[in-house]
């Protein structure tokens, strides 16, 4: 019997330390340092507008008195459009990646949204008719757009634009905000992330979080 006593207090004993150990030390070591040294992995890419992991659509943002759109700044023609990134029947030549289409002919029928670039060739007369258009959108908000602005990128859902692409979309901004240039230059710079260990990639920025700094000065 006293055996099976010692037994038993040792395995709760085991029990409870192993609980708190690894249910709660465990977890609160973990989370301090993934917040003393990773902090922006940690919290997550979710802000109240949206993720800065994935691209969205600013076309569509209201600007009292000015083109849809006009008073943020935008990301690739990935979540703007028109997009082809697929051989599917719908608008534009392709699937929108952010969004589901309705399939001509068959309104209870959706493509479902991609994730992946559009694979179109040089000679793709879908990819010229596209590229023209986004080129009459940008000039229409007074933009003289980047490569960058009326091509998608390979992911398709890209959330980040290079500085030299926020800097063209600066007199459509200020023109719709009445924010002068400096300060949209200064806003730019300040959100500018640069390569990875100075040398991996590029400067870029997170269209999000500079739209979100645009309020804030606004």
């Amino acid at each position: 019997m006293s055996n099976i006593i010692a037994y038993l207090r040792r395995s709760i004993i085991a029990v409870v330390v192993i609980t708190a150990f690894f249910g709660f030390v465990y977890a609160f070591v973990g989370t301090g340092v993934a917040q003393a040294f990773f902090k922006n992995q940690a919290d997550g890419s979710i802000t109240a507008n949206g993720s800065t992991l994935v691209g969205q659509d600013w076309s569509q943002t209201p600007c009292p008195g000015h083109p849809l759109g006009s008073c943020v700044f935008q990301g690739r023609p990935d979540n703007l459009g028109p997009y082809a990134g697929s051989a599917k029947p719908v608008a534009a030549g392709g699937d929108n990646p952010l969004e589901a289409n309705n399939i001509p002919g068959q309104p209870n029928i959706l493509n479902s949204g991609e994730s992946a670039a559009t694979n179109l060739g040089p000679r793709s007369q879908t990819l010229l008719t596209n590229t023209q258009a986004l080129i009459r959108y940008w000039n229409q908000r007074g933009v003289n757009p980047t490569p960058d602005l009326v091509t998608t990128s390979a992911s398709g859902i890209d959330p980040d634009i290079s500085p030299t692409d926020a800097y063209a979309q600066i007199p459509m901004v200020s023109n719709a905000t009445g924010i002068s240039p400096d300060q949209l230059r200064s806003l730019i710079a300040s959100q500018t992330h640069s390569a990875q260990w100075g040398f991996l990639g590029s400067p870029y920025i997170v269209v999000l979080q500079l739209n979100e700094a645009l309020a804030r000065l606004r």
